[in-house]
This record gives structure tokens, sequence and C-alpha cells, in this order.
């Protein structure tokens, strides 16, 4: 047994008690050969907190001396979580995320890999005064790992010291640093930090890299970019690789596919796709039952494994979506051609065929290597019209569209009634000009255009998961993990305060039933926001534990290979069942992959988000100097003495509207309650309120807009 084993091992036995270094080489019994070896890895194991240091210089497993390993998450008003890491064998290493308050914090900043000791918590009341649960507290003893070795931020000067104010409002602290040749105040710049030890002075670090004014054209975006760590380029082997593959696939290559190319298969994508890397096609019988056939791209093919391709492919994980631009996961040329169905030309795919009865359930399964040409490419929109047009008419697309729909309106139907939960938002969309300034704002439904290809998508995603577990193979899943019972209940009491009738959320049917209440209640944005905070973030994993919000119990991601790398993952595997080849050579990583891949999508989407936020920023603002305040519909999401604070559920932007700028009567703020009052006409402002509002003022630096109420026409 290797020395790292054999310490932890001695560390968790029952009647072990803290030793020291020597007692602990005595009590393993080490060789003389052993003990430099045994010094290494006691090291390894203490930088990586797996062990701790405590009195008299003697060592324990963290949960025996009340400290937890795990990422600080940080707030902009100073306190933050520990979100605590699993165990070796998964088990978390405590019941709830830690909290610590802003006093407790020292030296942490946010992202940071931290060990906490635990204190117990006083007893917290909610604002009527009754006790809430017990909740975990503590405060950073030891910064592990620091999450960043640079930030991005916005030069200023005070009287005597040059600062960088951190874009990222979880960075709470001002970075001090030396004057720059090349930086200007106003400029955004990236610094490189310094070693970070008391938390009585500030951080101090280096610029390295002027990005330019923080109002220039495309600064704004390059700052997201430098912040999140995103890559702008492709290395030169990985361009060389693909410089050497065809334009189009090559008659060898289609050669022992299944032929397609004759199937009216059909690819829907939004107005301003990318790419474009699934695609469909239903058969009808004359018994009423179905054929499904989910057609996507063989990135596969041509991204093969231990390639410098392949390399980069896995340490990018994901494209990511910023608001004017794309950073793909592959080079334009397969991204955007090769593995790009585009209509009328051949294209190597993955073909799943699902065979359904009358009710919609699945019989039987399919999985090809083929090739096929997309008779259509249409957008989400084109696709509504024709099957919103009327019955009895139109070309052979639109009978195909909408029997596309009658198949998929029944999966959803039967989805729903297996216990799914119906958590989706509409999406919002920046439109920009040629100069990438923002022009207008746009509202994208989940319409039945959009409906019809996620179902199709969902049902692949499950077959091949299933044929994985029937194959009793290693696969890549997606799950999300069932809610913390905890969190499920402080969010019941939460909906109780809003008159909604709740049952026992750790069952499912009862999610259900709220979500369908909340659907009818005019708070039900807040709502429904604060549902989906209670739930836990789905992922990557090498275990099929299941997706919740689903109600799947085979889940994987199958039908994004161009940009997500882990479906490229999956399709290596499903290849292989295929041409019936062994799999433990495509499988010795997953349990990294997945850890790696659900981490670049959390940066991918935090950087997608930043990128929106700010663009949407910058459009208010231009309202604002042009005068062109059109009102805008927004919830009360809280009341306070000050003001109330708002949401505008169709653009997802959050902001204050000032007491002060209420002015048809003085209001006074009813604590209990949770409102303002007009002391003459007795007006309320409670929360859930819908009210109309304009942009009064925009802080760019700050990234934060308020409003006023909009005057009554």
């Amino acid at each position: 047994m290797e020395i790292r084993q054999r310490i932890l091992n001695l560390l968790a036995a029952p009647n072990y008690r803290p030793l020291r270094r020597h007692e602990l080489t005595k009590a393993l019994k080490l060789a003389d050969n052993e003990r430099t070896e045994f010094r290494r890895t006691l090291a390894e194991l203490l930088h990586k907190g797996d062990v701790v240091r405590v009195r008299k210089e003697r060592f324990v497993l963290p949960a025996e001396a009340d400290l937890i390993v795990g990422k600080l998450e940080m707030n902009e008003r100073g306190f933050g979580f520990v979100i605590p890491e699993a165990d070796a064998e998964g088990r978390p290493t405590a019941p709830a995320d830690i909290y610590i308050s802003a006093d407790n914090v020292g030296v942490g900043m946010h992202g940071d890999r931290v060990v906490a000791r635990l204190h117990k918590g006083s007893v917290r009341r909610d604002r009527r005064g009754k006790p809430q649960p017990e909740k975990l507290e503590g405060r950073i003893i030891r910064i592990l790992v620091r999450a960043n070795e640079t930030l991005v931020g916005t030069l200023q000067k005070s009287k005597y010291f040059h600062v960088v104010i951190p874009d990222d409002p979880r960075i709470i602290n001002d970075i001090y640093v030396k004057p720059h040749l090349k930086a200007r105040v106003g400029d955004k710049v990236v610094v490189k930090l310094q070693p970070w030890e008391s938390r009585h002075v500030n951080p101090e670090g280096d610029i390295v890299e002027v990005l330019g004014a923080g109002d220039a054209p495309g600064v704004d975006m390059l700052a997201i970019i430098r912040k999140h760590r995103l890559p702008q380029t492709f290395p030169t082997d990985v361009l060389r690789e693909v410089e050497r593959m065809p334009e189009n696939p090559t008659e060898e290559e289609t050669r022992g596919r299944l032929d397609l190319r004759n199937e009216f298969i059909v690819t829907i994508d939004p107005d301003d796709a990318r790419d474009h890397d699934d695609a469909v096609s239903v058969e009808t019988r004359p018994d009423g039952s179905w054929r499904l056939g989910v057609h996507i791209a063989d990135v596969s093919h041509y991204v093969r494994q231990k390639t410098a391709l392949d390399r980069e492919a896995r340490a990018r994980g994901n494209s990511v979506y910023l608001v004017d631009r794309v950073i793909p996961m592959l080079p334009e040329k397969l991204s955007a051609g090769l593995c790009s169905l585009f209509g009328n030309v051949d294209r190597l795919a993955k073909t799943a065929f699902i065979d359904y009865n009358t009710q919609g359930v699945p019989k039987r399964v399919e999985f090809h290597n083929s090739v096929i040409r997309v008779k259509h490419l249409i957008t989400y929109r084109e696709a509504l019209q024709r099957l919103n047009s009327p019955d009895g008419g139109g070309d052979e697309l639109t009978r195909n569209l909408k029997t596309m729909w009658q198949l998929a309106s029944l999966l959803r139907k039967n989805r729903f009634q297996r216990g799914s939960l119906d958590l989706d938002f509409p999406e919002m969309k920046v439109r920009l000009d040629k100069l990438g300034k923002p022009i207008a704002l746009e509202k994208i439904e989940n319409d039945i255009s959009h409906r019809l290809i996620e179902e199709f998508m969902l049902a692949a995603n499950e077959a091949v998961a299933r044929h994985f577990k029937n194959s009793v193979v290693p696969g890549l899943y997606r799950i999300h993990e069932n809610p913390d019972p905890q969190k499920l209940l402080e969010f019941r009491q939460f909906v109780a305060g809003f008159g909604i009738k709740v049952g026992d959320l750790t069952l499912r049917t009862e999610v259900q039933k709220l979500i369908e209440a909340m659907r009818k209640h005019p708070q039900e944005y807040v709502l429904k926001v604060s549902l989906l905070r209670s739930l836990k973030r789905a992922i990557y994993s090498h275990q099929p534990v299941g997706h919740y919000g689903l109600a799947k119990v085979n889940y994987t991601h199958f039908t994004s290979p161009i940009r997500r790398y882990p479906d490229l993952i999956v399709h290596r595997i499903l290849d292989a069942l295929v041409k019936h080849r062994p799999t433990g050579y495509l499988t010795e990583h997953l349990m990294d992959v997945a850890r790696h891949c659900s981490l670049t999508e959390r940066t991918a989407d935090e950087a997608e988000n930043e990128s929106k936020k700010l663009k949407t920023l910058e459009f208010f603002n231009s309202m604002l100097r042009n005068r062109k305040l059109a009102p805008f519909d927004a919830l009360v999401s809280d009341v306070r003495n000050f003001g109330l604070f708002v949401e505008l559920p169709e653009l997802m932007i959050f902001g204050l509207v000032h007491v002060s700028t209420i002015d048809d009567d003085f209001y006074s703020f009813d604590d209990v309650r949770r409102r303002l009052v007009g002391k003459r006409t007795r007006r309320t402002f409670k929360i859930g309120d819908r009210i109309k509002v304009i942009v009064s003022r925009v802080d760019l630096f700050k990234r934060q807009v308020d409003f006023q109420l909009a005057k009554a026409e």
C-alpha cells in the first residue's frame, strides 16, 4: 500500500490520537528507505488540506479538528461561504455551506481554496422573529490555493496611492499598485498579485498589462476575457492539424457508414447561431407509432485522442458565447465548417434512432455512424411561423415540422407526468450594431419551436446514458443531485410568507404543485429565482446518479460535441460500443474530465452573464444620454427604509428605486409588514408589486443601475 494511503488510514483509525511527525513514522513502521517519501507525501497532504497540523505540531484529519476544506465564495457585501469539498468517497465533509462573516474572512479572496474552523453559530431569526434552523459558521484560518494570480480592474488614484479597483465586486479589497508608464487613471489593467498575509493592509500587485481606456470600444469584452483567463487564439500545432483536414468528408470517410442522405432531416437553430451540431427527423408508421432520428455532428471522427487538437479542446472544456463574439472549443474550420450541419452538404454524424409506440414510450433504440445531408436549415423564428400556420396546408417542410411537434408535445407531456420540473426562464439577448454598440434588448421565449428541439435532444441524451448503463461500461454523465432538505425547508418557510400553501418539498409532486402555484402568483419571478437557488447545480460526473430537475434516472450530454468536451467523450465511448471495441482506454480519466469541465462550464456561464449585463447597462446608459426613457415592467423584490429593490424579469436586471425619487408623498417604512406607506395617500409598495420604472442613473464602473417610477400616463 502506498505511503499516502497508509498515512490517511492511520489518521482515520477509530482509536487514533494526534501524533507528532516522529510518532507517525514510528506508528507507520517505516523502513529507512521510505522516510524521504514519507516527508514528501506528508508535506503534499498538508498543502492540499487533506491533513492539518494542530497544536503541539500534531497531525490529524481536518474533520477531527472541526476544520473544513473548501472553496470560498464571497458576497460583494463582505461576507462569504465556504463550500465544503467531498471526501475520497464523494461524501460531503460538512452538512451545509459554512457562513463566514466579514470579520472572519481574514485574507481570503473569492474563489480561494481555504481551511475554515467551525464554531457554533447562534440561532438566527427571520424577519418575523421566528427562530431559523442553526447554521454552520466559521472563520478562515488558512489559504491553501489562491484562485487568482492576476486580477482585472480599473486604475484609480487616491491622494497618496494608485489603486486598482477589481471588476469583480466579490473581490472586496482594492489593490495597491505602483505607477505604470503606459497606464492612465481610468484604464482597464491586469494586475499580478503579490503574496497577501495581513488583513490589516490592502493586497498589493504589479500592473502587467494595460488593456486600454475603460470606455474604449471592445475593452469591456477584453477585460472579461482576461478576468476569466479565456484563450483568444489556438496554438500553432493545433491549427496545423486542422489545416490538413479536408473541406468536406471524402468518399473514403463515408464508406461503411449508414447512408441517410436521402432522409428528410432538418436543422433548427437561433438566427445568430455560430455552429449547427444537431439535426432531427421523424417518421410515422401506419400503426401510429414513431421513429425519431437525432443526428449529431461526428466531431470524434476529426478530434482524435492524444492529439494537440484534443488536448486544447479538453483544456477549454467548452465554447464561450459572449455577447459580441464566440470563443470556440474547436477551430473555426471545424466548429463553423466541417462539423457544422449545413443544408445540402454531406456531413458525418452519430445517429440515434428511437422507436416510440403510440403513447410515446420508447421501445427500441439504435445507434449508427452515419453520413447525412440536411434538407433544410431554418431558424426557430421560421419554424414557429410554420408550426402556427393553419392546419391542412403547407409544403413538405411545414408538414414535417407539425409531425415532429406531435411527437415532441407527447414526449413533453410524458416527461412532466414523470415529475420533471418546469424551471425554464425566458432568455434575453442584446442586439449589437457593427461597432459592438447595444441597440436593442430582445426577450427570447421558450416557444414550441424551441421545445420541439429540446424534447428530442433530451430523448437522445437519455437513450445514450441508458445504453451505457445497459452495456455495463463506464460513462460520463450529466447529473443534478437531489436538493439539500435543509435548503428546501428554508425555501418552504420563505414561500409561506407569500401566502402560498406548501407541502413536503422533499416530495417531487409537491414541488410540481408549488411551481404551478407560483405560475399563478404575482411574485412568480421572485419565487422561481429563490427556488432555483435552493437547488443544486447540475454538473458532470462519472457516477450515473440521475437528474433531479428532469426526473431522469439516466442522463448524459451527447448532442453538442462542437461546443462541449464531455459530449465528445460520450461520442468516443458510443463509437467503441457501435464498433464492438473495448472502452477501457477511453474511460481512464472520467473523474478528472468531469471535474474540470464542470469548472470550465461555470467559468463560461459567469463570463457570458457578465458580458450580457455589461451591454445591458451600456444600453441603459445610451437611453439616458439620448433621453429616450422608455418604461420597463418591474417587480419589487425587497423593500427597505431607503427604497425598493426591483427586478426587470424580462431583462434579468436588478436595481434600486430610492425613496427620495418617489415624490408624490412622504413614505415611511413599515418594518413588520416590510412595506413603504404614503403618509397622505396611504399608497403602499410591498414585495411582489408590479410597477413601471424608467432608468435614472447608470454606474458602469460599479455595474449598478438605479430606477425611478414612471409617470402615469
